[in-house]
């Protein structure tokens, strides 16, 4: 799956992340006072997501494949592996700017690290041998 959104398609995913189960009706309305969009937009953007795998139209009811935070997860994930060859400690150096982080998010960073840390353990202790 592709985990890209344009600007456009990501207002309408949020829409329907925020609501559904949606109907294709409602949807349509919706689309047209929040997007200003006419039904036959809104179709073909909901078609195009449903056929990369986002959301499925079924007996006109939408519903996600992939959740936000799984999307965005991914996405996220994707982004770090194109642009820093999958290295967190070399995204994390662009993304803070070289500036330094506060006290709480070197803490924050530093649980996240230890329980991450924690769950690979465990996963090699659950393994058989």
């Amino acid at each position: 799956m592709e985990y890209h959104l344009a600007e456009t398609e990501s207002k309408f995913a949020d829409l329907i992340w925020e609501r559904e189960p949606i109907s294709s009706r409602e949807l349509v309305q919706l689309c047209q006072k929040e997007l200003s969009w006419k039904s036959t937009t809104t179709y073909t953007v909901l078609r195009r997501l449903c056929d990369r795998g986002l959301f499925q139209n079924e007996k006109s009811v939408i519903t996600s494949r992939v959740s936000r935070e799984a999307f965005y997860q991914k996405k996220s994930q994707q982004f770090v592996k194109e642009s820093f060859g999958g290295s967190l400690p070399k995204f994390l150096m662009a993304f803070t700017g070289g500036k330094r982080l506060s006290k709480e998010q070197t803490e924050e960073l530093r649980q996240m690290i230890e329980d991450y840390g924690n769950q690979d353990s465990q996963e090699n202790q659950d393994r058989p041998r």
